[in-house]
């Protein structure tokens, strides 16, 4: 008789990580064996990580959520592991990260600072040692917030790459982020990132005033059966809708301001001419 050890869910995260994966595998009548055939892992692997005997990896829990079919849900393990890993994340985020990995069009705004999907690594890492000497996140967050960040950016890089468009108040090349040559960097990541073929780039300039149309980050992902996402977000809460009816009104609004900002040709001269004004 197989001597199935007593899970304890409520005695921490790790806990409650490995009784949810087991619920999950027997609601599907598979052994641990079962499941690990599917992810690429022996079954006293898959144990190891049901008892909290052993942690998991980013590469287990994305091999879970393709094994049960939770990738891009809100359900997913993933959304589960950052949580425990990184403390709580604004609500829809983790689901949104999902629906990047297959998107095939990006729409971005964002005040302030460059998208993080632009960001070079110097830039972003200044950001999160700025958030370290605030005492708003711990050291090893700030490498996690990095390396998390460079996964995203990669994940952009497919043999189909999605078409990305990215509108930046002009606030975000304004803003000195870093000394000089963390900020060189940084626009010179913006004109090559212009330069792409399946990208477009501009600035909403501040003389459009009252006419821009949002004022906090937006971002609208187009997924391949032509369904949109929608997530903006504050400094304490963030929101995912796919609601058609509440999202296709962003996206008209998202084309309004496309009209209003610069165009790319003088996006990149005034990418150019912030270029020269960095000493």
């Amino acid at each position: 008789m197989v001597n199935i050890k007593d899970l304890h869910p409520e005695s921490g995260p790790q806990a409650a990580f490995g009784a949810r994966l087991r619920s999950s595998r027997e609601a599907r009548g598979w052994t641990q064996d079962d499941l690990g055939d599917r992810m690429g892992y022996s079954g006293q692997h898959i144990s190891a990580i049901e008892t909290a005997r052993r942690v998991a990896t980013l590469r287990f829990v994305r091999a879970i959520d393709l094994a049960f079919g939770l990738d891009g849900t809100a359900e997913t393990f993933e959304r589960e592991w950052r949580e425990i890993r990184h403390g709580i994340l604004l609500e829809g985020f983790p689901e949104y990260v999902g629906y990047e990995r297959r998107a095939t069009e990006f729409r971005l705004y964002e005040i302030g600072v460059v998208p993080g999907l632009l960001q070079t690594r110097g830039y972003a890492e200044v950001l999160a040692n700025s958030a370290v000497q605030r005492n708003a996140i711990t050291p090893e967050y700030a490498a996690e917030r990095v390396a998390f960040l460079a996964e995203r950016q990669a994940a952009l890089v497919r043999p189909k790459p999605p078409m990305v468009h990215v509108v930046m108040d002009e606030s975000c090349i304004r803003r000195r982020v870093g000394g000089p040559k963390v900020m060189e960097a940084q626009l010179q990541r913006l004109v090559e990132f212009a330069s792409q073929p399946n990208t477009l780039l501009q600035i909403a300039p501040f003389d459009i005033g009252e006419r821009r149309p949002f004022h906090l980050p937006v971002n609208l992902l187009t997924l391949s059966d032509r369904s949109v996402v929608f997530y903006a977000e504050s400094q304490a809460q963030g929101h995912l809708d796919r609601e058609p009816t509440s999202v296709l009104p962003q996206l008209m609004t998202y084309h309004q301001l496309q009209a209003e900002a610069l165009s790319q040709a003088e996006t990149v001269a005034m990418i150019q001419e912030a270029r020269k004004g960095i000493s």
